[in-house]
């Protein structure tokens, strides 16, 4: 079985993965802070290797460099330094790969980001669009950071897919924003397209998923893509994809561990195809 190598230092266009537990920021249930670690459980388990669809490999990779878990702490201020964790990696031109967490993590990444790269969209996977202006009176609520990312207008474009709970609310931060939502009620996975003309980073919220497919998440919204649909979407995209975020796995929920393995899966497929999009 090949294994994760581990390295002393972040090099240029390495693919870096760090796990940030916080959950902090959760509206209903809590839980998922605790998943960066089972998530790495999953992926080396031995009943799979780490290779992905695309012909790349984590395993054995020079070019793959697990930092390890950040526990963050409590209060928005040891929230916000997320952001200083991200632009460490990015400032020695690594390439951020970050398992949370709650949704709420995005924020703080995507400041970091927006740091590094002046122009670039943003795919978003999620059941939910995430644009409240404040939920239950919590601005940095991980019902929100896409609020956040684009009034500060940190994104040049935001894409979402998945999307099943549209309200009347969300609707008019769709409008003021300017999001480009895909709704699942008249989605086609196999024709859809994005049109992406620059660098991407993916966000991508597990409820994205059916729950037929991953059981283990706090918000259970039936009708949500199938993991194939996700893989055939990813596996498009022909621009560099600067970075990516797999949140809102929560083991509290799992059956047998299942959807640890999807995330795993996605760690997989999402990590190869940050390496094929930038070539060294």
């Amino acid at each position: 079985m090949d294994t994760w190598l581990l390295n002393d230092s972040i090099e240029r266009k390495q693919l870096v993965v760090i796990g940030i537990c916080s959950d902090e920021n959760s509206s209903f249930k809590k839980g998922t802070a605790e998943a960066p670690p089972l998530i790495r459980e999953a992926l080396h388990n031995g009943s799979a290797n780490l290779s992905a669809e695309c012909g790349l490999s984590l395993g054995n990779n020079k070019r793959v460099n697990d930092i390890g878990d950040v526990n963050i702490g409590s209060g928005s201020a040891a929230f916000m330094k997320i952001e200083e964790h991200i632009s460490q990696i990015l400032e020695q031109g690594g390439l951020p790969l970050t398992l949370g967490g709650d949704h709420a993590i995005t924020y703080p990444i995507i400041k970091a980001i927006a740091k590094h790269h002046q122009s670039f969209s943003i795919l978003h996977f999620d059941a939910h669009p995430d644009l409240y202006d404040e939920l239950d009176g919590n601005r940095l609520s991980h019902a929100c950071p896409f609020a956040r990312i684009m009034e500060s207008s940190l994104a040049s474009r935001l894409i979402q897919v998945g999307i099943r709970t549209l309200n009347g609310h969300q609707k008019s931060q769709v409008e003021k924003f300017s999001v480009e939502t895909h709704e699942m009620s008249h989605f086609d996975a196999q024709n859809f397209n994005p049109n992406l003309t620059g660098p991407v980073y993916i966000s991508f919220d597990i409820d994205a998923l059916d729950p037929a497919f991953a059981p283990g998440v706090s918000h259970f919204e039936p009708g949500g893509l199938s993991v194939r649909d996700v893989l055939d979407i990813i596996q498009k995209i022909e621009v560099p994809i600067i970075g990516a975020d797999i949140v809102e796995y929560n083991p509290k929920h799992d059956i047998n561990g299942m959807t640890a393995m999807v995330a795993a899966k996605l760690v997989k497929e999402i990590g190869g195809m940050i390496l094929k999009s930038n070539p060294i």
